[in-house]
């Protein structure tokens, strides 16, 4: 679990430093990008490449806070190293947040 966290402050790292975040007041997230991806570190072992786990209760709060313009956002952006895009876009449905398909 320890070597995950260094996963994601490498990432995030990375992400400050490329220039892929800037504030932006009109972004679907929120202020930025980043705060987004921070907000759903709890999802990070639902959606790591093969995982067979349920997203926890902290994981389904995010998903439902963020809502879904902003998940789909996050979906058409960059790559993100460790996160398997199509176990992501699952995620609603396994919390049950209802929300439509992204376009």
């Amino acid at each position: 679990m320890k070597n995950s966290h260094v996963h994601v402050v490498i990432l995030l790292m990375v992400l400050v430093e490329s220039g892929l975040v800037e504030e932006a007041t009109a972004h679907p997230c929120g202020r930025t990008f980043l705060s987004a991806l921070i907000q759903l570190v709890p999802c990070r072992p639902s959606v790591a490449p093969f995982s067979t786990l349920s997203p926890n209760e902290l994981c389904c709060a995010a998903i439902k806070r963020l809502g879904q313009p902003c998940l789909c956002a996050l979906s058409k952006g960059p790559p993100i190293f460790g996160v398997d895009r199509t176990l992501s876009l699952r995620l609603p449905g396994k919390c049950s947040a209802n929300f439509p398909p992204c376009n």
